[in-house]
């Protein structure tokens, strides 16, 4: 075998993208002792992938630095939990990934592309419980094989920029933010019903919980009070919504209106009023929100959640007290997405007492029911059954009294004869003063009214909660706070961060956390009197690591602080970031919360940490995700050592654009792996032009009408590959355009060795196929580039131009039709000078014979497709 690294002859640098020059080399294959030829043209994926990996490796291809005289590119995928191997799932995000820092580094763009690992979190902590081992081996051990996965796929990442998030000097960093956001008033502790995973034995945040289950296992998550730390994420509500609009979706660029979207939903911003019902008998009011001020005169009952802290003293001494209070006791367990499920059945029980309502002064009846959550508004609302669909159902299946107050166009609404909730717009009617008037318009005339009369206040609400941080687990964080008997509640001093987790555990037979039984870890001094004090033993949510490690990822050897500030300011923002929908709320709503925090702080100068996102879709395999638990994983391993590297990239690039689901399919595998080989037995049927080197110019006009066609099919192949990759990464027709080029090489036939003309094109093409080729498939790129007779290193050379004058069509069919009617095809110029077609269809004989004598009104022309002619007599 060719000893690596493989020193190529010495020839000129070739120009084949621009065009012009070429040089042939002088290549048969390597010889070596005996003067046997050993390389072959059969397609061998290990040997030409494990060389090519090991010349990026030795060669330093792929680090970064700053460069104030180049643009820059931040390319980053989400980084992966070391679960133990990567997934199809993971090589189709970093694949899609690897492209476009290919692409970009080779327009000329400093490209910075680094990898690290999410390496906290309760998977690790079971595993190790599992399995009698420490969850700081188990993950450095995953960690080691992950690597090794990721650079046998032939990623171009700078791995001297590498990190884990389990790192003491990584995490000393977030633990210092946390320090300066509680100072800020950005943190702070309270007790509150709290999602809790009875399994994970931890608490979760709302956005954990999906579809009433733990996000990690799938366990029903129940209610528990606790007291634990929040984040005070809904300070930035505003400022997150703000800038959602200009996280705007756009071709090749921007946020997907779809993630956009969701954000804003789970935001949840919305405008009303609140106000004060009376309640007879009783000495306190109870305050609804609403954002349908234009209703409120049909209010005919009021509802409070289950934990409203009035419903206790309001039920007391009630005949169904009880039964209420379990009711409610109950509805506490339930996860707050099962609470408002539109198909989970509504039930609520009669609290005994009456409102009034302020504006019709009619007493209504209040009500408990298990839709109504506390944190939304003030966990109670006013119910109009006539125009609200739930609050009809409810009012429905308990008898209670319905009134219209809003009239659509058309037939008038009835009580009685009412099927559903008109929830459109119309005319108020039984509104007092303000029947007659539109209720778009009523809104604010209400609310003015509300405020005028002392009974409530114009009101912003946010279905948004604070983002609680605490987690009863001990792989993660250290929070950096002290409880010391004299001075209360402290954050550890800078000066004694970071604050490790002790190294010698032995985790309780239940699997909690050992840390709030550790006397060495929890007995410390108070950083302010140095009298005994007690550490918090709870860890921070690992979404808090995955919030700002893009950041880190700019300076990972800085150690005066979280950034370096030159560093940071050249990168930020992250030109595009790769990963899963399923992160649209999670990590990608928290990353950018933490930013802004990070930017009032003074530790970076932007305001969003990703200006462009691409969210791939799964990898599905028997019409399911591909999960251990479903069965049907495929093990890349596998089929990096049946095909190689190259081909299970191709297969996951070329199966499906990036933003849809991708079905697996081995066909689809073996006919990547055919296409690769034949792309390489190309060589074989071009060795004509690999004997002699000489020096050609290429010129636009061409003798052969074979040549002139080649030479037009890869420049339109350029401009078509150059143009997916941009729009919106359609890799998948841009390899289809390569895989025609191929076809039209295969189809070539070749003149004899001695024609300059024809070695010259082919040469070109071939390059060219290497070249765009190489962002997609870059081992067996470089093989080819070199095999040419180029220095290796095809990554250092320009993306391939294409010239305007080769990808245009020389002449074209045009349709001229006279009032509409077709009368004639003409060929024309497919470049025509200003008007030449329209005068061109008005000179054909076809034409004139339908236009003679009559007035020509206009000339409608469609450019390059046809001319209508419209004429009067």
């Amino acid at each position: 075998k060719t000893k690596f690294p493989y020193k190529s002859p010495k020839t000129p640098a070739t120009e084949a993208t621009n065009g012009s020059v070429f040089m042939i080399p002088n290549y048969s294959g390597h010889k070596v002792a005996g003067g046997k030829t050993e390389m072959s043209n059969k397609y061998s994926p290990e040997n030409i992938e494990l060389k090519w990996q090991r010349y990026w490796e030795e060669n330093a291809s792929y680090q970064a630095t700053e460069a104030p005289d180049k643009p820059k590119y931040y390319l980053l995928e989400m980084f992966p939990y070391p679960s133990g191997r990567i997934h199809m799932g993971h090589v189709r995000n970093y694949c899609i990934g690897d492209v476009i820092a290919r692409y970009k580094r080779m327009q000329g763009y400093n490209v910075l592309h680094p990898m690290g690992w999410d390496a906290f979190g309760l998977p690790a902590e079971n595993a190790a419980i599992k399995h009698r081992t420490h969850p700081a081996s188990w993950t450095q051990k995953n960690i080691a094989y992950m690597r090794r996965q990721l650079q046998r796929m032939g990623y171009s990442y700078d791995w001297t920029r590498e990190l884990s998030t389990a790192d003491p000097q990584y995490y000393r960093w977030e633990q210092l933010i946390f320090i300066k956001m509680y100072e800020r008033g950005l943190v702070y502790k309270k007790k509150s019903p709290l999602n809790w995973c009875p399994s994970c034995k931890t608490v979760l945040a709302n956005e954990q919980v999906e579809g009433g289950g733990c996000w990690r296992c799938d366990t029903s998550v129940v209610q528990k009070d606790l007291e634990q730390w929040f984040f005070r994420i809904t300070a930035y509500a505003d400022e997150l919504l703000k800038f959602c609009d200009e996280l705007h979706a756009s071709a090749g660029s921007g946020w997907p209106e779809r993630v956009i979207t969701m954000q804003k939903n789970w935001i949840g911003k919305s405008e009303g009023v609140e106000v004060d019902f009376p309640v007879i008998g009783f000495n306190k009011p109870i305050r609804i929100f609403t954002t349908r001020p234009d209703t409120i005169y049909g209010a005919t009952f009021v509802i409070l959640a289950p934990e409203h802290p009035l419903l206790r003293e309001l039920v007391g001494g009630e005949p169904n007290e009880e039964e209420i209070l379990a009711f409610a006791e109950g509805e506490r367990q339930v996860d707050r997405i099962t609470r408002t499920a539109a198909d989970r059945e509504k039930v609520g029980y009669p609290a005994g007492r009456y409102a009034i309502n302020p504006y019709t002064n009619q007493r209504i009846p209040i009500w408990v029911a298990n839709f109504v959550l506390p944190e939304y508004g003030t966990g109670a609302i006013m119910s109009v059954p006539t125009h609200d669909q739930r609050d009809f159902e409810f009012a429905k299946k308990y008898g209670i009294p319905l009134q219209v107050v809003i009239q659509p166009q058309g037939e008038p609404l009835k009580e009685e004869t009412m099927t559903a909730a008109h929830e459109g717009e119309g005319v108020l009617v039984n509104s007092d003063i303000f029947s007659g008037m539109g209720n778009e318009e009523a809104k604010g005339a209400i609310i003015e009214y509300t405020e005028n009369r002392g009974w409530g206040e114009r009101k912003v609400n946010y279905r948004l909660r604070d983002w609680g941080i605490s987690r009863q687990r001990y792989w993660g964080a250290p929070i950096p706070i002290v409880y010391c008997e004299r001075c209360g509640t402290l954050p550890v001093s800078e000066a004694d961060l970071p604050v490790v987790l002790p190294a010698k555990i032995e985790f309780p037979a239940d699997g909690h956390s050992p840390l709030p039984e550790m006397e060495d870890f929890v007995n410390t001094t108070c950083p302010k009197c140095g009298g005994r004090a007690a550490r918090d033993t709870d860890t921070m949510d690992t979404f808090v690591e995955s919030s700002w490690y893009f950041a880190r990822f700019t300076c990972v050897k800085y150690t005066a602080g979280p950034f370096d500030p030159k560093a940071a300011s050249y990168w930020l923002p992250v030109d595009q970031y790769v990963g899963g929908i399923e992160h649209a709320i999670l990590h990608l709503l928290y990353a950018r919360f933490y930013t802004k925090v990070m930017r009032d702080l003074g530790f970076l100068e932007l305001d969003e940490p990703f200006s462009a996102l691409l969210t791939q879709g799964m990898v599905i395999k028997d019409g399911a995700k591909m999960s251990k638990s479903k069965g049907n994983v495929v093990d890349p391993n596998d089929l990096i050592s049946e095909y190689g590297a190259d081909t299970v990239r191709l297969f996951s690039l070329f199966a499906s654009p990036p933003e849809r689901d991708l079905e697996w399919s081995e066909e689809g595998v073996e006919g990547s792996f055919r296409f690769l080989s034949r792309v390489f037995r190309l060589l074989e049927k071009f060795d004509f032009i690999l004997i002699q080197p000489k020096q050609f110019d290429l010129p636009n006009t061409l003798k052969h009408l074979q040549n002139k066609e080649l030479r037009r099919q890869v420049h339109r192949t350029i401009k078509k590959v150059t143009e997916d990759i941009e729009r919106r990464f359609h890799f998948n027709t841009a390899i289809a355009a390569i895989m025609e080029l191929v076809n039209a090489l295969y189809l070539y036939e070749p003149p004899a060795a001695a024609d300059d003309e024809a070695q010259a094109v082919v040469h070109e093409a071939l390059g060219s196929v290497a070249l765009l080729l190489s962002p997609f498939v870059p081992h067996i790129a470089e093989e080819l580039w070199e095999r040419l007779g180029n220095p290796p290193g095809i990554f250092e050379q320009p993306w391939p131009k294409y010239q305007d004058d080769l990808v245009m069509l020389e002449k074209i069919t045009l349709v001229v039709q006279v009032n509409g009617k077709l009368r004639a095809r003409i060929e024309v110029s497919a470049n025509p000078a200003p008007e030449e077609h329209k005068t061109m269809a008005l000179q054909d004989d076809r034409i004139r014979k339908y236009v003679e004598g009559k007035h020509i009104r206009k000339v409608i022309y469609v450019p390059k497709k046809l001319v209508n002619i419209v004429v009067v007599a």
